[in-house]
């Protein structure tokens, strides 16, 4: 290499200091600590010093290597100065006023709730929080903010400091758009994540993943039959879900908590064998027959032809009504198409019971049918007591 073109080179690899300004948002590694002083790596061969160092986010003091994320407050007296917030312990006004400027974070305690929203004191000066700016959620229960430390961006400083308007929701913005970003890159349909529900509705519950919130529609909750998704669930309850489908470009992610648990029809044929009699409950009733749930998330069908005794009836109300508990037995599996097909207990044993009733002497009744739990007697026996009803 000849000298000129060494030269060249040389001239070419500047070592430069980061342009930063006041306001910037950065990552720096925690390159040493003294005291209250905590020196920062900034890259480029350039340094600064944190003022007001916070414990690091799993709530541990700041140790030499841990990176962080800092803002750029400015030059002072030839340092790079850095905050992960400002307006906390004894923070001036001065300085809240360029936290505005600037768009960096203020520290503030949560002091009560009044008209609209929250006062907030910042190094020792009030500000208020309306209600729409204190959480990205909707507010359920205000007292759960008051005397918490926390974070905000100040949208307004006027009237040298008199009025000062304050949004904590900024903050969690930003910090989840930068949460995204990482998951982005993580998170793939199938996956197996932990969350916290934050919200339940009507139509399921929202999840939020660290980040991101994602939803367990109500049909997601469990194998079986949910009404109410606080019969599963309850906010701030910590879930394992397996994610469903993503579509980040309309932010919306569908989660699945019955995912995780045992599908039921994986033992069906070892429960439910053809023959086999079990108690069941009524759960849905329809032209065609009325269904009957053998357990959560196993359904069968008793067809209404099966439902007469050998008479023809109109609709499954004339012999058995929803909620109702009675005995059936399994007459086919349909394994591929998670169908079982039932009959009534009584239907096989229908000619042991006539024939009983033949021998019968005068004196004596034909020993009657019950179910197992000695109550209701078989869909025969209902059956007979409907239609002797309307003969009266």
């Amino acid at each position: 290499m000849t000298d000129e073109s060494f030269a060249q080179l040389f001239g070419e690899k500047k070592i430069s200091r980061p342009r930063l300004e006041p306001g910037d948002r950065i990552s720096a590694t925690v390159a040493g600590i003294s005291g209250e002083n905590v020196f920062l790596d900034i890259g480029g061969k350039s340094e600064g010093v944190l003022r007001n160092p916070e414990p690091a986010a799993d709530g541990e003091p700041l140790a030499v290597g841990d990176t962080i994320r800092v803002f750029f407050v400015g030059n002072r007296g030839g340092e790079m100065v850095f905050a992960t917030s400002m307006g906390a312990g004894q923070a001036s006004l001065q300085e809240i006023e360029d936290a505005f400027h600037a768009g960096i974070p203020v520290q503030g305690r949560v002091a009560g709730e009044i008209k609209g929203g929250f006062e907030v004191r910042v190094a020792g000066q009030r500000a208020f929080c309306p209600y729409s700016q204190m959480d990205i959620r909707r507010i359920e229960d205000p007292d759960e903010y008051l005397e918490q430390t926390l974070s905000f961006r100040v949208m307004e400083f006027s009237g040298n400091g008199r009025n000062i308007i304050l949004s904590r929701r900024a903050v969690l913005e930003e910090e989840r758009r930068e949460q995204r970003r990482r998951l982005e890159e993580t998170l793939d349909e199938g996956m197996r994540v932990s969350g916290t529900v934050t919200s339940i509705r009507d139509f399921g519950a929202f999840v939020d993943l660290g980040g991101v919130d994602g939803l367990i529609p109500i049909s997601e909750l469990a194998w079986g039959q949910t009404d109410r998704v606080d019969d599963v669930l309850e906010r701030g309850q910590k879930v394992e879900v397996v994610i469903k489908k993503l579509d980040w470009e309309r932010d919306r992610i569908t989660l699945s908590l019955r995912e995780t648990l045992e599908n039921p029809w994986d033992r069906v044929e070892e429960k439910y064998p053809v023959g086999s009699i079990h108690q069941g409950r009524v759960c849905r009733l329809a032209a065609f027959g009325a269904f009957v749930t053998l357990e959560p998330g196993v359904d069968g069908l008793l067809h209404i032809s099966k439902l007469g005794s050998g008479r023809r009836i109109n609709h499954p109300r004339e012999v058995v009504e929803t909620g109702q508990e009675i005995t059936v037995r399994i007459d086919g599996l349909d394994l591929e198409q998670k169908r079982i097909s039932l009959i009534p207990d009584d239907v096989q044993a229908k000619d042991t019971d006539d024939t009983a009733a033949e021998r019968a002497t005068p004196d004596q009744e034909p020993p009657r049918a019950t179910s197992p739990s000695g109550s209701l007697g078989t869909l025969g026996d209902l059956l007979r007591a409907q239609l002797e009803r309307k003969k009266k």
